[in-house]
């Protein structure tokens, strides 16, 4: 019996010493992988079909309006709860001097009090978003 113990307790060790030899090789091999580029220098590669806004004023009224408020005037339900500073973005200069890959990397990421919506959604969606957003200075001027 003590031998099979024996026998027991050395193949476990093996298979253990095996086992964290191969996770440190899978650690070493990390970094050689480079990391994804930020959307931030990225054009918007989706076009603004009607289709395609359709589905993110959905989603803007969904996951954004409760802040941004449900025309993108920075006037949401939660603004004074969440002692929120909002910006109007039927302004055409509220988006001045930000790329649509910036408001990619804000939407996903999320900023300050916002939550980024991660992988919640896909990339097209978000790169819908970046159109809708980018549609309220054109809805206010006319």
């Amino acid at each position: 019996m003590g031998n099979i113990l024996r026998v027991l307790a050395t193949g476990m060790a093996v298979s253990l010493g095996i086992l964290c030899a191969q996770q440190n090789a899978t650690q070493e091999k990390a970094p050689d992988v480079p990391p994804a580029a930020p959307a931030t220098k990225k054009d918007n590669p989706i076009k603004a079909t009607p289709e395609v806004l359709a589905a993110a004023k959905k989603v803007f009224g969904y996951d954004c309006a409760m802040c941004h408020g449900t025309n993108g005037d920075g006037k949401g339900e939660l603004v004074d709860s969440m002692k929120l500073k909002m910006k109007d973005w039927h302004d055409a200069t509220s988006l001045e001097g930000i790329s649509d890959g910036e408001i990619f990397d804000l939407i996903v990421k999320g900023k300050d009090k916002m939550i980024g919506e991660g992988d919640r959604l896909a990339p097209a969606k978000v790169w819908g978003l970046v159109h809708y957003v980018r549609s309220f200075p054109k809805k206010s001027s006319t």
